[in-house]
């Protein structure tokens, strides 16, 4: 099978470095297997979204080297192809209607399990609808940071698909589209190495293959934080792309190069010396 990898940006914000050095490690992956580097526009949770974001992020990776191998897929478009996915799961009994609230787990500790829900249904709203987390372990092996095993049960319990809005969980988008792109290794930050046991479960119920998985370390800043837009993290400037790339490919391990002067020509001389398994295993600080 070729290998297919791709970078998920949500429009919550510009890129910033974090975001860049997951969009770097990808890219890399997919260039030293051969294959192709896809783009994904997680756009499917309308209140956190900067307007304009999604368009200046997909603006700015070309400016730093980084063109896609085809147009980058909006998940604001793909609302049928979680529908179908959705009635497959409730036909088969895999999900149930929920009104409990985030304050009525927290009276029972905070995770919904067994499908037995705290609050009454209540015709007059909405439900969210969980997934059946089973009493069963997920095991995978990451390339990067070796063997997870993770029950479902104790460890996520049952779990939104559809929120009250209506509005699809990342959970169940990312699975959907995955598939649908053909990616056949997620590269992506050890922020996101919780979520896969669930994506795992997903696949298996709507019997959809499951790709390999490789979690790069985060960058964090100087109080140890996720660089991320909630904690406002600073902008990459794609005007200006060859200071955050140096930096990017550093925090990736790899050496910097003195000569290329341009964004293509420092990748290029990048995935020379390039080896996925010699990529860092631990989240570090990054340089400002």
């Amino acid at each position: 099978m070729t290998y297919c990898g791709r970078f998920a940006p949500s429009p919550t914000g510009l890129l910033h470095f974090g975001s860049l050095v997951a969009a770097v490690g990808s890219w890399l992956c997919a260039r030293h297997a051969g294959g192709r580097w896809l783009l994904r526009v997680e756009d499917i949770d309308p209140p956190r979204e900067v307007a304009g974001s999604a368009q200046a992020i997909l603006a700015a990776l070309p400016a730093f080297g980084l063109p896609a191998d085809g147009p980058a897929l909006f998940q604001s478009r793909r609302t049928a192809a979680y529908d179908a996915a959705f009635a497959r799961l409730r036909a088969d009994g895999q999900v149930f209607p929920c009104w409990c609230s985030r304050s009525d787990l927290a009276a029972v500790g905070g995770m919904h399990r067994d499908g037995r829900c705290v609050a009454a249904p209540d015709a007059s709203r909405e439900p969210a609808w969980r997934l059946r987390a089973p009493d069963l372990d997920v095991a995978f092996e990451d390339a990067l940071q070796g063997p997870q095993r993770q029950n479902l049960r104790e460890s996520a319990g049952d779990f939104v698909i559809r929120r009250v809005e209506g509005l699809y969980s990342y959970q169940l988008a990312c699975v959907v589209d995955d598939a649908h792109q053909g990616i056949t290794e997620v590269v992506r930050g050890n922020d996101l190495l919780d979520s896969t046991p669930r994506q795992i479960w997903l696949q298996r119920l709507l019997g959809l293959p499951t790709p390999a998985y490789r979690h790069l370390p985060l960058a964090l800043d100087a109080e140890g934080r996720k660089l991320s837009k909630s904690t406002r993290a600073h902008p990459v400037d794609p005007s200006d792309p060859m200071p955050a790339l140096r930096r990017a490919l550093a925090f990736l391990g790899l050496p910097a190069q003195a000569e290329p002067r341009d964004p293509a020509s420092l990748l290029a001389g990048a995935l020379a010396d390039f080896d996925p398994r010699r990529l860092p295993h631990c989240s570090a600080r990054s340089a400002a």
